[in-house]
């Protein structure tokens, strides 16, 4: 890579970049990195070479879910340069178009990954900078938290300082809206434009936060707030009177933020038998216990299935590091069955709509989620709501709801674990759902039916849906264009039939059919009701795809039998997919 001509040395690309970039970086730790990849670089190491050029070729893109990336030096990274910027950037946003910006604040959140403090401290101080008041929590705790918290303080905004379920190496920032859901069109177009007119972010005004506190633009959290939360999660409980004192639930938390909530929400609620698993009880950010900390992860569920043999549970609950999923697993035969996040929404759709007054009302999710929730819907003669994927759209969906129909939402869910109860929080929250879920297991025990009875009652009146999700995950920049690749190549070649099954409609959700929002989703509806949907992840580097299959259950079938011949079917239609994608 070292050129010569006329005896000067034609310096890599990016090089000068990374130089200002030094000059600007406050944190000695990504400092010390780049400096150690700028000394491979000059001796021509083509590793460093092409590290430096991802770093520097671009940057993190603010969307719809904000930002999340590989903790690091330079703009392709999650660092405190980019955390300022972002900052900056949303506090101008703000103050242009919030007219009360500056008294109402923004509260901000965090998780316990590497850096989450420093980079909710720093926001802090960007914001106090620009004068907007800042409410800070005083400790890490879950995402919902922050979701609620933003409306119950009536801030103009908030920032979650998290990476979500991603592995140690990632972190990430969202942003809230005044009402509490994720941003949406056209606040994250104009935050992200705003941010590109930041200039160097060691210029920015940013006072020390004692120094804020004494200005008034700094208001510490305490514990009282979460403990408000809890008994406003506690006051979500469909069947108060339902006695959950003998449920034995084994919990665990993923070495995340969940224990202090779930723990304490369980017990306020009358179900004092939790169990937490002690090797995962407590946050670290390097999530030592498990490969990925997911529940949906092979292996993440070991341990707490392992406690819930132990103490004989009757539910299994595993949350997400920053809690705002949730994984249940019930009793089977000798050991326990991990429920999909289809089941545990049609599960808690079917309850609620049961238990829950008759009104006008409305239960919702996303295109990527099983069909199985609209059957139950018309069923239960409730509205229902399809949505693009990702929380930001149900928690707007569910306030244009109640909004316009003046009607109740009741409960909406996507496939990947998140579920929400109510309006309480506009986004997933895997506390509540976790009180619900095991509301929902007491209420079967009382009336003589187990979850697994629930379910099967289901599939037998609207039909037994048997789904699947394949990633296919391409880190890097190249990637990211064999994903966009693949997407092109899908629209300009679609299939006629997959698995010999005619593909009858192909929905392109980029031209905004449905009625939904421009978005990079391929939809293939096959004859029968089987159905493929294709999208890039909007925070991994992950092509996902997601099939299913219904099969009506015959009367007197085994619902083993049913399920057999919708597995069958699903396994050929994915394989003749992923054939397409090799």
């Amino acid at each position: 890579m070292s050129l010569h001509a006329d005896s000067l040395t034609v310096r890599p690309p990016h090089r000068d970049a990374a130089d200002a970039w030094l000059a600007e970086d406050p944190d000695p730790t990504t400092v010390q990195e780049l400096r150690q990849l700028l000394a491979a670089v000059d001796k021509n190491e083509e590793a460093a070479i092409r590290d430096l050029t991802e770093r520097f070729t671009g940057s993190l893109e603010f969307g719809t879910a904000g930002l999340r990336g590989i903790i690091g030096a330079g703009p392709q990274r999650m660092n405190r340069v980019l955390v300022r910027k972002v900052s900056a950037g949303l506090a101008a946003y703000l103050i242009a178009n919030v007219p009360d910006a500056k008294r109402r604040g923004v509260l901000i959140g965090h998780d316990a990954r590497r850096n989450s403090r420093v980079f909710s401290e720093d926001t802090a101080r960007v914001l106090g900078g620009a004068g907007i008041k800042v409410f800070l929590a005083h400790r890490p705790w879950p995402t919902p938290t922050t979701a609620w918290a933003v409306t119950e303080k009536n801030a103009c905004a908030g920032v979650m300082v998290t990476a979500s379920h991603n592995p140690p190496a990632y972190n990430g920032y969202k942003v809230y809206w005044g009402n509490g859901a994720q941003i949406i069109p056209p606040h994250d177009v104009g935050i992200a434009a705003t941010i590109e007119t930041i200039g160097k972010t060691n210029e920015l005004p940013m006072p020390g936060l004692d120094e804020l506190r004494r200005n008034g633009l700094l208001i510490d959290l305490d514990e009282s707030l979460h403990d408000d939360y809890l008994d406003k999660v506690c006051a979500l409980r469909a069947s108060p009177d339902v006695d959950g004192r003998s449920l034995v639930v084994a919990y665990t938390p993923l070495h995340g933020v969940g224990a202090l909530s779930v723990e304490g929400g369980m017990k306020r609620a009358g179900f004092p038998q939790i169990h937490t698993e002690k090797s995962q009880r407590e946050p670290d950010p390097e999530f030592p216990t498990v490969a990925f900390p997911n529940p949906e992860e092979k292996g993440a569920m070991d341990r707490v299935l392992a406690l819930a043999a132990e103490v004989k549970a009757d539910l299994v609950l595993a949350n997400d590091p920053d809690a705002d999923r949730l994984c249940c697993a019930v009793p089977e035969g000798a050991g326990y069955r991990v429920l999909t996040g289809d089941q545990v929404g049609a599960l808690l759709a079917d309850y609620l709509l049961d238990v829950t007054p008759k009104d006008k009302r409305m239960v919702a999710t996303t295109i990527v989620s099983s069909q199985l929730l609209g059957f139950l819907a018309k069923q239960a003669g409730a509205d229902y709501r399809e949505t693009l994927t990702g929380f930001k759209w149900i928690g707007n969906a569910a306030m244009e709801y109640e909004r316009t129909h003046v009607g109740r939402f009741v409960m909406g869910y996507e496939e990947a674990l998140g579920y929400s109860v109510g309006p309480l929080v506009r986004d997933k929250d895997g506390v509540s759902a976790a009180i619900l879920f095991a509301e929902l297991a007491a209420w079967n025990r009382l009336r003589g039916r187990s979850v697994l009875d629930h379910l099967d009652d289901i599939y037998r009146r609207v039909g037994l849906f048997v789904t699947e999700q394949v990633s296919l995950t391409k880190p890097g920049a190249d990637g990211i264009a064999q994903i966009r690749a693949a997407m092109v190549k899908a629209r300009k070649s679609p299939p006629t039939t997959l698995a010999d099954v005619a593909v009858e409609e192909v929905v392109d959700l980029l031209e905004g059919k449905g009625g939904l929002p421009p978005s990079d989703v391929l939809v293939f509806k096959l004859a029968g009701g089987r159905r493929v949907i294709m999208r890039p992840s909007g925070t991994e580097p992950k092509l996902k795809s997601y099939y299913e299959v219904r099969v009506e259950v015959k009367p007197g079938e085994p619902i083993a039998e049913a399920r057999a011949r919708g597995l069958a079917d699903l396994a050929k239609l994915r394989d003749a997919h992923q054939k397409l994608l090799a």
